[in-house]
């Protein structure tokens, strides 16, 4: 069980090489054989810093997932405040979340942050909080949802549910690609952005305003 003694806030540089260097031996030999002396030496801090600062071992791995997830949703943020935002004429739509899609499956789904996280929750999920814990949850569908409730707004779509038009938004896009491919990285294949122009012009033909 976590521990529920109160930890250290510390400073931000020995959270960031503990976290870095918890993650490097999670993947390289697992959470059972990445020892707290191991994670301490490597971050080039004492083990009591470890245990001061997260507790257990067990609560530094959900912070190295979460810290990945946190990073994943940065790249989400900034991807729709460069792709959908000052939209004002319907026309610019299509190529708009096209746009954002093949970004998310590039800058995303195909970074290592992703297949670290990938990585983290399928070999350790006895030692998460629950089956197929990610610290991604419902934020990518929220943040998409916002976006959507905003260009609803401005009369570019017509979305009573924003939160299901983003679930099908992405179901239609990077997500078929995942299914379909096993990977939705479109960097590396081109089969990817014909899905994706396809699921946007579907998601269109359902929500376009007007």
């Amino acid at each position: 069980m976590p521990t529920t003694k109160t930890l250290r806030e510390g400073s931000a540089h020995k959270r960031a090489a503990i976290l870095s260097a918890a993650r490097e031996l999670f993947l390289a030999d697992g959470f059972d054989r990445s020892s707290v002396d191991a994670v301490a030496a490597r971050a080039e801090v004492s083990k009591r810093t470890v245990y001061d600062y997260f507790g257990d071992k067990r609560t530094l791995l959900h912070a190295v997932v979460d810290a990945v997830g946190a990073s994943l949703i940065t790249t989400i943020r900034r991807t729709l405040d460069d792709t959908l935002t000052g939209l004002t004429d319907a026309a610019e739509l299509e190529d708009a979340l096209v746009a954002f899609s093949m970004r998310i499956s590039t800058d995303m789904l195909g970074s290592a942050e992703h297949a670290t996280l990938r990585r983290l929750v399928r070999a350790e999920s006895g030692n998460l909080p629950h089956q197929g814990y990610n610290s991604l949850a419902d934020t990518p569908d929220e943040a998409v949802a916002d976006r959507f409730a905003a260009l609803a707004a401005a009369g570019l779509l017509d979305v009573p549910d924003p939160r299901l038009a983003a679930d099908q938004f992405i179901a239609l896009t990077f997500g078929v690609a995942l299914d379909r491919l096993g990977s939705a990285n479109a960097a590396e294949d081109s089969r990817v952005r014909p899905l994706v122009v396809e699921g946007v012009r579907t998601f269109l033909r359902a929500y376009r305003a007007g």
